[in-house]
């Protein structure tokens, strides 16, 4: 291998993608498009649920049960209903999300002791936030009862009631629980499995269609010298994509990064390897841009966004599925970068995931500099 023949070809791929408005709008924009589009546009948390009302007594108690919603972050008391069929049509119109019934004889049962039944009408079209707006106004029921319950106690017993069992709950890495820090590391892996083997991918489809693979097999360039020029100057453009998008997701998200930028960086590598590798291959088998770029989305985006984590939790999906993750790259690398992010894990706790991209890296480097042939 020729340093100057290696340099003689990156800088022609270089030119290629300077040259090539598509491929720049690729590298700046889109990048730049799926991090605020996901960033926004996923979020599993669900706060201030529209929540129409129904107080059949409207006493006291029943007022003061209600401020309970109103005053919690997840809810938002926006009218009050006088009968039940507007509330049915709120629900069915979509104006509410949660529908809350008080019976007529809400303060007589609780000042009896006896069970007290409040309804709830929950909106279930989006399966997601009719599980949260059930745990949540569980809970709020839950923490008034407890209160009333004590009350009445002591007004009988006439001593201090056993206070009941309690969990104090810390939650570490994301204190706030907040869907966001979540989300957006996630999104940084899917942007740079997407933009890197989208871009390499057109790279020897591209010399097919305009004719000019001629003129590169007869020069004296090796394969390896070939994929290793073309994809250099996508290497370097991935990392700054990379660095990019990280900067974004702190700065603009206010993602925590708790991790160091060396670890963050070698695995980022890893990854990019992996995934120029990729693209390169679909190319050389390919040898059309419209068939490359399909193959390249197929392979890349719907692995990276259903298959590593990134929505579902891997342990949640069935078995056979559970396997299956183990052969996607992006499976490690969403790991990798979450860890890096929220606890500032170190090489050592990640040694199995960047070997298995390390691994991944090697043989696909491999499959791609035996697929390129010199001969037409």
């Amino acid at each position: 291998m020729k340093w100057h023949r290696l340099q003689a070809m990156a800088r022609k791929e270089m030119l290629q993608i300077i040259r090539d408005p598509r491929s720049v709008a690729i590298v700046v924009i889109m990048p730049l498009l799926m991090m605020l589009a996901y960033g926004y546009g996923i979020s599993l948390d669900a706060k201030r649920l529209p929540v129409y009302v129904l107080d059949r007594e409207g006493s006291q108690q029943s007022q003061d049960f209600l401020k309970r919603f109103q005053a919690s972050q997840y809810f938002q008391v926006v009218r009050s209903v006088d009968n039940y069929p507007e509330l049915v049509r709120a629900l069915d119109a979509q104006s509410c999300q949660l529908g809350i019934v008080i019976p007529r004889d809400f303060s007589r049962s609780i000042s009896r002791g006896g069970p007290v039944g409040v309804q709830a009408l929950i909106d279930a079209t989006d399966a997601n936030s009719a599980n949260l707006a059930v745990n949540y106004s569980e809970a709020v029921a839950q923490s008034y009862s407890r209160e009333i319950q004590l009350e009445w106690l002591r007004r009988r017993g006439g001593g201090r009631p056993t206070q009941p069992v309690s969990v104090d709950a810390r939650t570490w890495f994301n204190e706030n629980l907040e869907s966001m820090d979540n989300i957006v590391p996630g999104v940084v892996v899917v942007v740079m499995a997407v933009i890197g083997t989208f871009l390499t991918a057109l790279t020897i489809a591209r010399e097919w269609e305009r004719g000019t693979m001629e003129q590169l097999i007869s020069t004296p360039v090796t394969p390896l010298e070939v994929m290793l020029g073309k994809l250099a100057p996508y290497f370097v453009i991935g990392l700054a994509d990379t660095v990019f998008c990280t900067l974004l997701g702190i700065w603009w998200f206010g993602v925590p990064f708790r991790g160091n930028w060396p670890v963050f960086l070698l695995s980022a590598a890893l990854f990019l390897l992996v995934v120029l590798s990729t693209g390169y291959f679909i190319s050389v088998i390919a040898k059309s841009q419209l068939a490359a770029s399909q193959v390249a989305l197929l392979a890349t985006f719907l692995p990276a966004f259903l298959l590593s984590g990134f929505i579902f939790p891997i342990e949640q999906m069935p078995a056979f599925i559970q396997v299956v993750t183990h052969i996607f790259p992006a499976r490690y690398f969403m790991k990798i970068v979450r860890n890096v992010f929220l606890k500032g894990s170190s090489v050592g706790v990640l040694s199995y995931d960047l070997a298995a991209l390390a691994l991944f890296a090697a043989v696909l480097a491999l499959l791609a500099t035996r697929a390129f042939k010199k001969q037409l």
